[in-house]
């Protein structure tokens, strides 16, 4: 189970199979941490285009291991749109490879990999692109579901 962060700041505990139940199409973005300067910046492009990909029947998740209290105050502070997922576990991260271990000096770091799945209502991947940058992706993955929807 995780818990979603609603844009009104409301939250829900949810399993993840009723979660792209609820849209035809679902858009997750895994992003490292909230409030730092790239993933601000991925998020507020993201919310420009949140209320255009709900016509099409997407409904946009940004996916962290943030916690549902940093969540709230992320989507407050940046009048943000998309709901947010919490993943403190990395479980989801670990499921779509949008995270990865390395050694570092005999101590194992996890990294999340920045990343965008595309899932259709029954968890099947419609598309996905990895170690992507901040800037511009949430355009570039707009561009491509309009031209393909």
């Amino acid at each position: 189970m995780f818990t979603l962060v609603h844009p009104n700041l409301t939250q829900e505990t949810v399993a993840y199979n009723d979660l792209i139940k609820r849209t035809p199409l679902t858009l997750l973005y895994f992003y490292p941490k909230d409030d730092t300067p790239g993933c601000t910046l991925e998020a507020q492009e993201f919310s420009s285009l949140a209320e255009s990909l709900q016509t099409k029947w997407v409904q946009i998740i940004g996916v962290s291991k943030d916690s549902p209290t940093t969540h709230c105050s992320f989507i407050s502070k940046y009048s943000l749109t998309p709901y947010y997922l919490s993943d403190p576990e990395l479980i989801l991260h670990k499921q779509f490879g949008a995270r990865w271990e390395k050694n570092n000096y005999w101590k194992i770091v996890q990294w999340v990999i920045r990343s965008t799945i595309l899932v259709n209502n029954t968890g099947k991947i419609i598309k996905e692109r990895k170690n992507v940058r901040a800037s511009g992706h949430a355009r570039k993955v707009y561009d491509r579901i309009e031209k393909n929807l």
